[in-house]
């Protein structure tokens, strides 16, 4: 049986002490607490290492690496106050992320730093998980350690993460991109990339190969629906079934 996820979480602290930034628990469930453990870039691999090789952690498994872009994040875009008594629809402000001109773009939010890189480790030998997320401290080019060399799964997942937030892995042997077309311009899953992309591509017939061309669509906002109940077509029903029971 599986220790409490709050020993675990002593057990990083007295270990690891100012090397961790944050040790957070959050415990929604007891059956179902998470821990993340927030590492400064300078101690990323001392600490991974601890945390695979020592005995009382073997997180001999890496589950998945992840990028995490923080622009905006705590900020809403919802009206719930003044939105439509009618119909199905939500008001929405039209400034989230992708939805927005460069010059009122979101600014970062409730966070210090804008990209993280987040690690999903699994110790098989003691059946837990642990979450360990790293700061790039430059949002500019954010830049974080390789863990390729702790666990070579790594690979494809750093790459991931770099095409798609633009984030560098120090130290990974072959970084580059894995999803996005060959000179693919910027990073999909940024908070400030456009929704509709920035190019589409298109076969020409006339030239008798594929083209890149500016995006002609118009940019829209996609707004998800609300299903409420119209009293209306309940009293209909309600008469109907009577009816029909008269019958």
């Amino acid at each position: 049986m599986a220790e409490p996820e709050n020993t675990l979480a002593q057990q990083l602290r007295d270990r690891f002490g100012d090397r961790i930034a944050e040790c957070i628990v959050h415990d929604y469930e007891v059956a179902t607490a998470e821990i993340t453990l927030v590492v400064a870039p300078e101690h990323m691999l001392e600490v991974a290492r601890a945390l695979r090789d020592e005995a009382a952690f073997r997180f001999e498994q890496l589950i998945d690496v992840c990028g995490v872009d923080y622009l905006s994040y705590g900020q809403v875009e919802w009206d719930t106050e003044d939105a439509s008594g009618e119909g199905f629809s939500r008001g929405v402000e039209g400034e989230g992320a992708g939805r927005f001109d460069w010059a009122d773009r979101p600014q970062p939010g409730l966070v210090a730093r804008r990209f993280a890189s987040v690690l999903h480790l699994q110790s098989v030998h003691h059946n837990r998980r642990l979450r360990v997320r790293c700061f790039a401290p430059d949002d500019g080019l954010p830049v974080v350690p390789s863990v390729i060399n702790l666990w070579p799964v790594a690979n494809w997942f750093e790459r991931e993460a770099f095409d798609l937030f633009g984030i560098v892995y120090e130290g990974h042997p072959d970084l580059r991109r894995i999803l996005t077309d060959y000179g693919f311009v910027g990073h999909p899953f940024r908070k400030d990339f456009p929704l509709i992309g920035n190019v589409e591509v298109r076969y020409d017939a006339e030239q008798g190969r594929v083209i890149y061309q500016p995006v002609t669509i118009e940019p829209r906002v996609t707004v998800p629906r609300v299903v409420r109940h119209d009293s209306r077509r309940e009293q209909a029903r309600s008469e109907a079934a009577g009816q029909a029971a008269g019958k």
